[in-house]
């Protein structure tokens, strides 16, 4: 499913990849450029301000935590998607004076990826969770009705490269938001589609399973 190229990049070559949305981004970690088989727009693309901060996350993680946006709705266009990952960013750097957008990922209605925090970055879209997981928010509110398909099919080869890649372990855990804080997040609608995904789970399954986590992520 998932083809990879790597390349050293030039700065003739980095700048070929700002623009439109493509099928390849620069990877975060060194100087290489990868393909995947769904469309992907990297930070600059959507014109991302910079980071305040960053810190690294240990990889691969066990999890895989969904969210929705809810507000802003859904996106249908690159367009109208880019902006939506502009106003998210303000949000949470304004308003929540977090040093980035929280989520690592989104994927718009249009079926395609946009790049938050990124593979290697911590997120700061899940309290307790945000060391042993990687965030992926899908644009919109999913409290009625499921997604597009396009942007739950993105969503889930998004989460595959991320296995082949190694930045996800092979027997990750997938959950929904609500599973691990006290929140809508991601919707009735969306987080009864994610219970058919491969891998979820009706995590926690007991006082245990939280206590694991804790101890990984270094919580109290």
């Amino acid at each position: 499913m998932l083809f990879l190229l790597a390349l050293m990049l030039s700065s003739q070559g980095l700048a070929a990849v700002v623009g439109a949305p493509t099928m390849f981004t620069k990877n975060l970690i060194g100087n290489e450029v990868q393909i995947y088989d769904f469309p992907f727009t990297t930070r600059a693309q959507w014109q991302a301000r910079p980071a305040k901060e960053k810190l690294p996350l240990s990889m691969p993680v066990p999890f895989v935590v969904i969210h929705h946006s809810n507000i802003p709705p859904v996106c249908r266009d690159n367009r109208q998607c880019c902006q939506s990952m502009r106003v998210m960013q303000n949000f949470h750097m304004d308003d929540r004076h977090w040093w980035d957008i929280g989520y690592n990922f989104a994927v718009g209605g249009d079926g395609v990826a946009y790049e938050g925090r990124g593979w290697d970055v911590l997120g700061a879209h899940a309290l307790h969770f945000n060391n042993v997981s990687i965030g992926i928010c899908l644009i919109g509110d999913w409290s009625n009705s499921i997604p597009p398909t396009q942007q739950l099919k993105t969503a889930q080869a998004l989460i595959a490269a991320g296995v082949e890649m190694g930045y996800i372990k092979n027997d990750y855990k997938l959950v929904g938001h609500r599973q691990v804080r006290d929140t809508e997040c991601p919707g009735n609608a969306l987080f009864e589609e994610i219970q058919n995904w491969n891998h979820y789970s009706p995590f926690p399954s007991s006082e245990n399973d939280l206590m694991k986590v804790f101890e990984q992520s270094g919580s109290r």
